[in-house]
């Protein structure tokens, strides 16, 4: 199972990061576990500085904008 997590406050891009993650793994049969963190000091913590952020399996991967779901599914494949 991958350990997903989406940073942000919790805005509509930070909403559809989410439901782009969990429709990826979908796609490619595997099991994710997805958590939303919107705590501006745990963000920042993060490394994130322009969000939604993602990050898989503790590894950030993405800041800033709607992640491509051709990224996505290459992230959650690794």
């Amino acid at each position: 199972m991958k350990d997903v997590k989406v940073y942000g406050p919790g805005c509509k891009r930070c909403e559809k990061t989410e439901e782009l993650v969990k429709a990826a793994a979908a796609k490619l049969g595997i099991e994710v576990s997805v958590e939303k963190v919107t705590d501006p000091r745990a963000i920042a913590m993060a490394g994130v500085m322009s969000t939604p952020g993602v990050s898989v399996d503790g590894k950030l991967v993405h800041t800033g904008g709607l992640p491509d779901s051709g990224k996505l599914e290459r992230w959650l494949s690794a």
